[in-house]
């Protein structure tokens, strides 16, 4: 509840507190529109989706960005991270959803779906 993370058709991912409606950071690195943005459950990473065909990782204390991961053959609509953390998952408009490990960027997993997934939870 500390930071609010917002993606926009602007490139970039900006970091809020939202208590106040501060803008605390602005994250620059995608290269066309960011769709989607999520946290890890312990806050130490920030996974963005963009239309540029990679999901970035970030560490959302310092705004500096850790990976870029790349894979997906058309623009990433949706992240989510796993309650444990130990998986990242990322939707893309290729009708694939792939499972990455956040800590190393490795693509673990890839799905082939008939149909464009447009956002992703994983269960607790």
């Amino acid at each position: 509840g500390q930071l609010l993370a917002s993606a926009s058709d602007d490139r970039t991912v900006r970091l809020w507190n939202p208590a106040t409606g501060e803008q605390l950071q602005q994250l620059e690195g995608h290269g066309d529109w960011v769709k989607a943005v999520a946290f890890s459950p312990d806050g130490q990473l920030l996974a963005s989706a963009s239309r540029d065909w990679t999901v970035r990782l970030w560490n959302p204390a310092t705004g500096e960005q850790l990976q870029q991961l790349e894979g997906h053959g058309d623009s990433v609509n949706a992240v989510a991270f796993s309650p444990d953390g130990q998986l990242l998952a990322s939707a893309s408009y290729d009708r694939t959803v792939r499972l990455w490990n956040p800590a190393t960027g490795e693509q673990l997993q890839q799905l082939k779906l008939n149909i464009v997934v447009y956002e992703l939870c994983f269960s607790t």
